[in-house]
């Protein structure tokens, strides 16, 4: 595994939601990894939705992922995975996720890691920290209409009809 991922190998592109709503940081999580596990994109049998909620509330617990400017970065560290899952969801309206700034939350990034390798855990996060701390990504994320241009605009690749 190279050092920098990138968010194409974190987010496949059947993993993202657009303009979801959630009551509370729990449902939205809980819709993230539903979404992981019904798209069939984390093929893994023994791992289920109930274990991801809480392995990802776990870490809230410890304090808000919630990095400011709107995005929220919540993660979950399995037994069991051979690599890591992400999802995206843009959430509107935006939901209140104790973040550092105070600001809600409506760029969210849900990343599901082996519990084993705490370094691919930490590189992952680094990557899509590094991308969403750019104003011109979570202003293209933001704007984005469709699933599949939020996509695009997510891991990098220019649009066919680019403007």
């Amino acid at each position: 595994m190279h050092a920098l991922m990138t968010m194409k190998e974190l987010i496949d592109e059947q993993c993202i939601l657009v303009d979801i709503k959630a009551s509370s940081k729990k449902q939205l999580i809980q819709d993230m990894a539903g979404c992981l596990i019904e798209s069939g994109v984390m093929n893994v049998s023994s791992i289920n939705l109930r274990d991801i909620l809480f392995s990802a509330m776990e870490r809230e617990r410890l304090g808000s992922t919630g990095v400011g400017f709107g995005v929220a970065l919540p993660h979950a560290c399995i037994a069991g995975l051979d690599r890591i899952y992400g999802v995206f969801a843009r959430v509107s309206p935006a939901l209140d996720f104790e973040s550092v700034d105070e600001r809600p939350v409506d760029i969210v990034v849900l990343l599901v890691a082996p519990d084993d390798t705490s370094g691919m855990h930490l590189r992952a996060l680094a990557t899509a920290s590094r991308e969403l701390r750019r104003e011109d990504m979570r202003e293209r994320l933001r704007l984005a209409p469709t699933a599949e241009s939020l996509y695009l605009a997510l891991v990098g690749e220019p649009k066919a009809d680019a403007t």
